[in-house]
């Protein structure tokens, strides 16, 4: 492929002797720098932590104890960072086109984890209604001490799991941001590829040939 060549380029300026030539040689290994950013490690890190969070909205949602239209949304956007976890881990034989999956891939990550940031501060303040709606219903039972102190417990246990999320979910923010930097790089899509200069010395005896 175009971008795996090495090309050469004179110098500009030219050598002061014939028996030194200057000359700017793409880096063909630049694409080992993503393994620098330890794609595999943190793949796997978004895709455990998404799955964590699927499954804990998972139980309120079946048990009807929050909003389910940012139950979906969060579901999304989880979703969508596993996937991107998936293309990290892909990637990391360093195939060109899997490489370019992996930064769009890690862009829209970026994204889902701040729509889950704003949903997760939404859903700490969220009462749970549903759980209220009944205790109203055991107060004509006579049983309401023991079931406002679960409701109480529910939503404590609730706060808390979306409290810890926004620790996820920013931690996910600085994952996605790590390998779309390094992805970057790779395919250069900010710039043209980077050259090194290369110096080539020759020998009196090896220009006495040429000639």
């Amino acid at each position: 492929m175009a971008d795996e060549e090495v090309i050469v380029e004179e110098s500009a300026i030219p050598a002061q002797s014939p028996l030194v030539a200057v000359t700017f040689q793409r880096n063909a290994n630049r694409k080992e720098k993503y393994l620098e950013a330890e794609p595999k490690a943190l793949g796997m890190t978004q895709i455990c932590l998404s799955v964590y969070t699927i499954i804990g909205v998972g139980v309120f949602e079946s048990k009807n104890l929050t909003d389910p239209v940012t139950d979906i949304l969060l579901f999304i956007s989880s979703l969508l960072i596993l996937i991107a976890g998936n293309v990290a881990v892909a990637a990391n034989n360093l195939h060109l086109p899997k490489l370019r999956a992996c930064l769009g891939m890690q862009v829209v990550a970026c994204a889902a984890s701040v729509l889950s940031i704003m949903l997760s501060f939404i859903k700490m303040g969220q009462s749970l209604n549903t759980c209220w709606y009944h205790m109203y219903d055991s107060i004509v039972h006579n049983n309401t001490s023991s079931y406002l102190e679960i409701c109480h417990e529910i939503e404590m246990i609730h706060s808390h799991f979306f409290a810890g999320g926004v620790v996820i979910q920013v931690t996910l923010l600085a994952i996605s941001a790590t390998l779309a930097a390094y992805c970057c790089k790779v395919v250069n899509c900010c710039g043209p590829p980077p050259k090194m200069p290369v110096i080539t010395v020759q020998s009196p005896l090896d220009q006495q040939r040429e000639e």
